[in-house]
């Protein structure tokens, strides 16, 4: 079989008791292969999050000339500074860059921007040039190097499918719904390997699913949470992400995502819902993070896989180009990195990029890993002046 078709299949566990049938144990426990305090923490805003009213060029009348309906009025945003300010709904967006621990990074885009969902999600998760698919995600080629065979733990995705940014060519990252309901049973140990390495395949992920649904219980064991956290599906997901790291799970790696950024119509209250979600879940997590003091050791990536079109539609906006990500915590220097957006040159209506995503992968890499990120192809030279 496939390893990849195999982790298609393998690879998502929503919750609840899983059973594996016998002949799928496996060959005994792996140590502990991830070395280090660091960790990331990617929050992905699926839909296309507008950018231009996320972090708003309010000093800038062609804002207002271009947006008639949908721009939000300079008396109203918050955290103004250099001529940019956030939406009125990220008030701790603003504290956090305040207290020094989020950085904006500009019109982050890629070349030859396409404007579909699926292909642009897959470019931001692949790594690759917008004319060339893969099928392992940036992050799992790094696990499958650093991990050196597999850590069952080393990534994981909180969510109920799987993420191609994680996927690798080894089991390195668990998919989970509900980490305290992912509890795996055996019913039998000490199962030899085979001559058959299809079948020793087999074996590794399920001894990968036993072994991680073993260590995230460990984990939360010994952690807990020690602030109240909004009753949203984020929250949630960053609280659980909160406990584990608490609880020195010792991933490298946390994954989750917020959806419902497609705003084509009725763009100011949907916008509105969608950033204080987005705002209440970070800044808690951040604050449990802080409280900790473990806020040096994690770094939260906030992206979306484009921007929206620099004109209105009227009541809304229609897929774009470039947009802000929002870097907090890990040490990052608390500014604005990059040119205020150029709404007076753009390309087809939509913003010019002028940072290129995988130049902030590489910074996070080689700064935070500790990694050479040309190993995994990356080319883009890091960002400058983003981590202390």
């Amino acid at each position: 079989m496939n390893r990849r078709n195999f982790l298609t299949l393998t690879g998502t566990f929503t919750g609840g008791m899983l059973v594996l049938p016998s002949f799928l144990h496996a060959f005994g426990s792996q140590q502990n292969l991830i070395i280090g305090e660091q960790c990331i923490v990617f929050v992905q805003l699926n839909g296309g999050n507008d950018g231009l009213n996320t972090f708003i060029p309010y000093e800038d009348p062609l804002y207002y000339e271009l947006r008639t309906k949908i721009a939000l009025n300079k008396d109203a945003v918050v955290g103004k500074n250099n001529g940019m300010a956030f939406h009125p709904s990220l008030k701790d967006f603003a504290q956090m860059q305040q207290n020094g621990d989020l950085t904006v990074i500009q019109n982050v885009g890629y070349p030859e921007p396409i404007r579909s969902h699926f292909r642009s999600q897959e470019i931001w998760q692949t790594a690759t040039d917008s004319n060339k698919y893969i099928n392992e995600g940036w992050l799992g080629r790094f696990l499958d190097l650093q991990c050196n065979g597999h850590q069952a733990t080393a990534g994981i995705n909180l969510d109920s499918i799987d993420n191609l940014a994680l996927k690798g060519v080894e089991p390195n990252f668990i998919t989970v719904k509900d980490p305290d309901r992912f509890k795996v049973k055996s019913k039998e140990e000490n199962v030899t390997l085979s001559k058959n390495p299809h079948l020793d395949f087999i074996r590794k992920i399920a001894n990968s699913v036993t072994e991680g649904s073993d260590e995230i219980q460990k984990a939360l064991a010994k952690s807990k949470t020690e602030i109240s956290y909004p009753k949203t599906e984020l929250s949630k997901n960053l609280e659980w992400i909160a406990r584990l790291i608490k609880g020195n799970l010792n991933s490298k790696v946390y994954y989750t995502s917020l959806n419902g950024f497609d705003t084509h119509d009725n763009q100011l209250s949907i916008h509105e819902r969608k950033l204080t979600d987005l705002n209440d879940s970070i800044y808690s997590f951040y604050s449990d993070l802080k409280e900790a003091q473990l806020l040096q050791n994690v770094t939260v990536v906030v992206f979306s896989e484009f921007g929206r079109r620099v004109k209105d539609n009227g009541n809304g906006t229609d897929h774009g180009t470039a947009a802000p990500m929002f870097i907090i915590g890990g040490s990052n220097k608390g500014t604005i990195l990059g040119n205020n957006p150029n709404l007076a040159d753009l390309e087809n209506g939509d913003l010019k990029h002028e940072i290129d995503f995988r130049s902030v992968y590489a910074s996070l890499l080689k700064e935070k890993m500790n990694f050479d990120y040309s190993k995994i192809g990356i080319s883009n030279k890091p960002v400058s002046g983003l981590f202390a």
